[in-house]
């Protein structure tokens, strides 16, 4: 059974820092692009930042320059570094991977974790 479990969010005030973590098991991780998206209250799941199977990396425009996605096949985990967040960080952030070439289209991933809340607040 495929399982991705987020962690790491919370609340951090501007300007702070923060790093999210995703757990895989069930898959062959290798294999597999990963991906972060968010959903904002009210607002629709959107695009992050993903990290290839082979390792390439793509962002959102809104986060490039202050986030960086990680993986490591060892472990069977991705890690999202957040930095200089603003309030507009503020969602539920979800883990997703799929099989081949990363997207920065939700349907394009068939795997998803739960999600984790990262509020961005003083």
């Amino acid at each position: 059974q495929v399982q991705l479990v987020e962690s790491g969010g919370g609340l951090v005030q501007p300007g702070g820092s923060l790093t999210l973590s995703c757990a895989a098991s069930g898959l062959t991780f290798s294999s597999y692009s990963m991906a972060w998206f968010r959903q904002a209250p009210g607002k629709e799941r959107r695009f992050v930042a993903y990290i290839s199977w082979d390792g390439d990396t793509y962002y959102a425009d809104s986060v490039k320059g202050r986030f960086t996605i990680s993986r490591d096949n060892a472990k069977n985990t991705q890690a999202l570094l957040m930095n200089s967040l603003n309030a507009e960080d503020t969602a539920v952030y979800f883990c997703a991977a799929r099989r081949g070439s990363g997207s920065v289209t939700p349907a394009a991933y068939t795997r998803w974790g739960q999600g984790t809340q990262v509020t961005v607040s003083s």
